[in-house]
């Protein structure tokens, strides 16, 4: 007697092992990756426009502090503004600063933000100042506010 093979019944059934899955390639997502950074930094505008430029002094032994008498002290309050201790406000502060600004020998201005006061304020009294024509400006650091 011959052996019978055997035959499948069915063969769309496959009993060999199932295939193993191609692992997703990183190069195109890679290549995604670097053409939105190239985008991106093409697009991007690293240039601050809106810069305030606020030079701190030198500290050397020769060099003298400045002259306290031609200043006007700013201290800028979180509900008010102080010039040489009188309380005005930013528009005030302007008609007062503009017939000191328009003469030859403009004093040197210090702005001195209370400690916890935001930046913005601080900010806006500089661009102020910018406006009327301040060019002599320095910030000093804050102090903690008496009550």
């Amino acid at each position: 007697m011959k052996p019978v093979l055997s035959t499948p019944a069915k063969p769309w059934l496959d009993l060999a092992p199932p295939a193993r899955r191609s692992l997703i390639s990183l190069t195109p997502l890679i290549d995604v990756v670097f053409i939105l950074l190239v985008f991106f930094m093409l697009a991007a505008s690293f240039h601050d426009w809106r810069a305030i430029d606020l030079g701190a002094p030198a500290k050397t032994a020769s060099q003298k502090p400045p002259s306290l008498e031609k200043s006007v002290l700013i201290e800028v309050r979180a509900n008010d503004l102080r010039v040489s201790g009188e309380t005005v406000s930013l528009q005030g502060l302007k008609a007062k600063l503009s017939p000191l600004l328009s003469n030859s020998k403009a004093p040197r201005i210090f702005i001195r933000p209370d400690r916890g006061v935001a930046l913005q304020q601080a900010v806006r009294v500089l661009d102020l100042l910018s406006e009327i024509g301040a060019t002599k400006v320095s910030m000093i650091r804050g102090r903690e506010r008496n009550p």
